[in-house]
């Protein structure tokens, strides 16, 4: 309470008569010195009434700022000179403040941050640029990279303090320039780190870019921080320059090489949150291409933005349907990204022009693939196998063929075979989904037998059972009225129930 009293007496003095202003130095040591964590917070609250009055009264330098030696000179004003001390006081709150957003201590990082988007606030409504041409944008764009800077520290998670920043990204004018500042930080961390940055910097850049919120035309964009009478002849008022820097910062971040966790993350996001927000979604191509070449789960997240290249951009990508094939394992049935994989596995196969031979292909994998797979599963991947068959009706002879193999050991279907065309499928027959019908699931061995009948032309609507569970069919089992049944017709009359039981001559069920 006695530090409080003492900064609020001294802020008071410095506000009321320039001649104090040298106790400045009374609040500023307390920020740049190892103090307590109190007096820390006690000072930064004080650095922000004082230097918040100063800004908007006028009283900081406007313009180039010269050196504290140069600014000594006799050839400015006695105001002059105090408004140039003030600013290079105001720019040492500004560094200290910077430092302290890498601070041990939560709150401090988070008063920091406040304090100084306080003063790009005011900075942007009370410009210390000077306007020297009708173009020239007075938005603080060094403070914001000394905010970014304190965001993206290098070795310790932020993604809290970020988390707590998000709300200044509604601006459009702070939104971009935070862009451009992300791009410049990731060039010079990179260069320092000779292409090897630390994991949590990734992150941080991640946890900061992932959530931005694009503005889908230029008439959403009208909430700007600073106030500028031309703002609609700059570029930062203009959608077209957002989105170029927008892609700038992705692509730079993306051209480096990610932890396989983060990996899959950024492709989750890419084709929602990321490329319809690109002038140039086609540059995408080669990160997409070499993620889908990986394999595994992070070759099926990539899926989604190909098929946006593909269907929208009108991407080539050679073997994309033997890629897809070689992607149906065991584990397809397992992932977590199962029902958003069978989604657009499901709109690939859709074109009635694909070859008998590749659907076929298709078909046997996933039926084969289907006898090891839980109810879950199997209760979507049916009535999917089903459509696909409606689609390519050459397919049915799968279905059709009398004298097929009954077995795997009979099967001329080659399952190793990664080329859908050499694989044989069109020669096998769906012996797999006849074994199904003999399933303990009474909903799956259900589903299967509408193999005997003849499949109606309108497909089955699988939407509602992509992100079908386990546990939701667990409580659908639980929560059926079960029906009263007969056990037994006839009475036991023995230990075993049998007529002439040997046991009832010597044993009674008393």
């Amino acid at each position: 309470m006695a530090r409080a009293a003492a900064l609020a007496s001294c802020l008071e003095v410095v506000l009321a008569n320039r001649g104090n202003a040298n106790r400045v130095f009374e609040i500023l040591e307390l920020l740049a010195g190892q103090e307590e964590e109190e007096d820390i917070l006690c000072a930064a609250r004080t650095c922000s009434r004082l230097f918040g009055a100063l800004l908007e009264r006028g009283e900081l330098f406007v313009g180039q700022l010269p050196t504290e030696e140069a600014s000594l000179a006799d050839n400015y004003s006695a105001g002059d000179k105090y408004k140039m001390w003030m600013r290079h006081r105001y720019n040492d709150c500004v560094g200290y403040l910077g430092e302290l957003m890498g601070h041990d201590a939560f709150q401090v990082k988070e008063i920091s941050l406040s304090t100084l988007m306080k003063f790009v606030e005011l900075e942007a409504q009370h410009p210390l640029i000077k306007v020297e041409w009708k173009g020239t944008l007075t938005f603080p764009r060094e403070l914001l990279k000394v905010v970014v800077d304190g965001l993206l520290p290098l070795h310790e998670d932020a993604s809290l303090l970020i988390s707590r920043f998000q709300e200044y990204m509604e601006y459009d004018d702070v939104r971009y320039f935070v862009i451009k500042a992300v791009t410049d930080s990731i060039g010079q961390v990179m260069q320092k780190t000779k292409e090897r940055p630390p994991p949590f910097y990734q992150q941080n850049v991640f946890s900061l870019i992932s959530p931005i919120n694009m503005p889908n035309k230029e008439s959403d964009m009208v909430q700007f921080m600073a106030k500028q009478d031309n703002l609609e002849e700059l570029k930062v008022s203009r959608l077209q320059a957002h989105k170029q820097a927008f892609e700038k910062m992705w692509l730079s971040f993306l051209k480096h090489k990610l932890p396989t966790g983060l990996y899959k993350k950024v492709l989750v996001i890419l084709h929602d949150s990321v490329l319809p927000y690109m002038n140039e979604p086609t540059l995408m191509i080669d990160f997409l291409t070499v993620a889908y070449g990986i394999g595994g789960a992070i070759s099926l997240l990539a899926l989604n933005g190909l098929f946006i290249l593909i269907h929208q951009h009108n991407l080539e990508y050679p073997d994309f349907y033997k890629k897809l094939y070689s992607l149906l394992d065991p584990s397809i049935y397992h992932v977590k990204y199962r029902a958003r994989f069978f989604h657009l596995a499901d709109l690939f196969l859709s074109s009635s022009h694909l070859p008998a031979y590749l659907v076929a292909a298709f078909i046997k994998r996933l039926s084969r693939l289907a006898l090891t797979a839980p109810p879950e599963a199997l209760l979507m991947v049916i009535p999917f196998i089903f459509n696909l068959f409606r689609r390519h009706p050459a397919c049915k002879v799968l279905v059709h063929r009398p004298n097929g193999p009954e077995g795997m050991s009979e099967d001329p279907y080659i399952m190793e075979e990664e080329e859908p065309s050499e694989s044989r499928a069109l020669e096998s027959s769906l012996w797999e989904i006849q074994s199904l019908q003999n399933h303990y699931h009474p909903d799956v061995a259900r589903a299967a037998a509408v193999l005997n009948q003849s499949l109606s032309e309108m497909e089955d609507d699988i939407s509602g059972l992509l992100d079908l569970s386990a546990y939701e069919l667990f409580d659908k089992e639980v929560k059926k009225k079960a029906v009263d049944v007969p056990l037994e017709f006839e009475q036991v009359r023995g230990l075993f129930g049998k007529k002439n039981d040997i046991f009832a001559e010597h044993f009674a069920l008393d």
